[in-house]
């Protein structure tokens, strides 16, 4: 597997801050902190300056905390590392300090809070404080290999715990949601998953009409449809995945519906290509359900990225903004949702590729009747 060049990332973030016009950023997002830097820690913050160059990196620091002294030397070896609890208030101060400080510093505005930027304001009124949200997250947008490669370790544990599962008869009438939930979470550590993604959804009979359903007791019964929406994560990467069974025999509206969602699915998954509006997407799958008659019935957007978090950027729905990069990693997950009565959901993780897009996710679409 390639290895991480955090110095590239860091190198790329430095062309935006020049196009942004500001000298340096303040960088308070742990998330971002992570994927510039490699460190893991709960309290750190970090100072890009533009002026650095790749490999002399004399104005670029990263502070943290003395609980971090050991972690930070092994994590980010090619930055100083300065340890004072305050993190960003350190930073701020020394770039008060340094003779040649930034005069403009731009700061993740979409993560501070007003009393944050209220304190560094006073701390150093010299300081233009410019806001410059989601520069990171722009470029975290694209994957580089390294980062496919933990997304696709990622959906291998969620794709073998299913299989697992199934195998021995975990989803049957008479075991709870919750039962079935905390399963296929053991097995997804099992099978490689350092933790979870996100709580995982187990939703049947009438619960699977509820998109974001949370598991009860609600027993599995026969004739129901129960979905299972749920990922694993590895060295941070997350994967998401959606299934929906039928227990026991499928009735026809069961199977004509699932059929329904199956193509708007493949239809979205096709659509999938660099430089598309993520609109146009979204529209690709959605039209298909609206054409049957069912558009009220598609309660959410098609998709998100996913990657150091969950649901990150791109966006893909009715009013998503922008356009489809090669190596953004997105989820396709299209649903109908008869209220009190079942729906069904399919998704997928996938890359953007030139070609055509890259399934990580690899289990079956097709109709499961268990």
């Amino acid at each position: 597997m390639s290895t991480v060049d955090h110095g590239s990332r860091r190198a790329a973030l430095r062309t935006l801050l020049t196009d942004w016009g500001v000298e340096a950023l303040l960088v308070t997002d742990l998330l971002n902190i992570r994927y510039l830097t490699g460190f893991t820690g709960s309290n750190a913050a970090l100072l890009v300056d533009a002026r650095d160059e790749p490999g002399a990196e004399s104005r670029t620091l990263i502070c943290t905390d003395g609980r971090y002294l050991i972690q930070v030397g092994e994590q980010v070896p090619d930055l100083e590392a300065v340890i004072d609890r305050s993190s960003a208030g350190h930073l701020i101060g020394r770039c008060a300090d340094t003779e040649a400080g930034p005069v403009r510093l731009g700061f993740e505005s979409h993560v501070v809070t007003v009393d944050e930027l209220a304190a560094w304001q006073e701390q150093v009124p010299s300081l233009e404080m410019i806001r410059a949200p989601r520069l990171v997250e722009r470029l975290r947008m694209v994957k580089d290999e390294h980062e496919v490669g933990l997304l696709r370790r990622a959906c291998a544990a969620a794709d073998l715990a299913l299989a697992v599962l199934i195998e021995r008869g975990g989803l049957r009438p008479g075991r709870t949601e919750r039962e079935v939930g905390r399963e296929l979470e053991f097995l997804m550590l099992e099978h490689g998953a350092d933790g979870i993604s996100f709580e995982t959804i187990v939703a049947a009979g009438a619960n699977s009409a509820i998109p974001h359903h949370r598991p009860t007791d609600a027993m599995l019964a026969a004739g129901d449809f129960v979905k299972l929406d749920f990922g694993a994560t590895v060295e941070g990467y997350h994967s998401d995945m959606t299934r929906t069974f039928v227990l026991g025999a499928a009735a026809d509206w069961q199977r004509e519906v699932y059929q329904l969602v199956a193509t708007a699915q493949a239809a979205g998954r096709a659509a999938l290509a660099p430089g598309t509006e993520v609109a146009a997407v979204d529209a690709a799958a959605r039209s298909v359900i609206e054409d049957a008659g069912y558009g009220e019935l598609f309660l959410h957007g098609l998709g998100h990225g996913v990657g150091l978090e969950i649901h990150e950027a791109p966006g893909i729905g009715k009013l998503g903004t922008g356009t489809l990069l090669a190596g953004a990693a997105v989820t396709v997950e299209p649903g109908v949702y008869f209220s009190g009565r079942g729906g069904v959901r399919i998704e997928d993780t996938l890359v953007v590729r030139e070609q055509e897009p890259e399934l990580l996710t690899l289990t079956t679409k097709d109709l499961v009747i268990v």
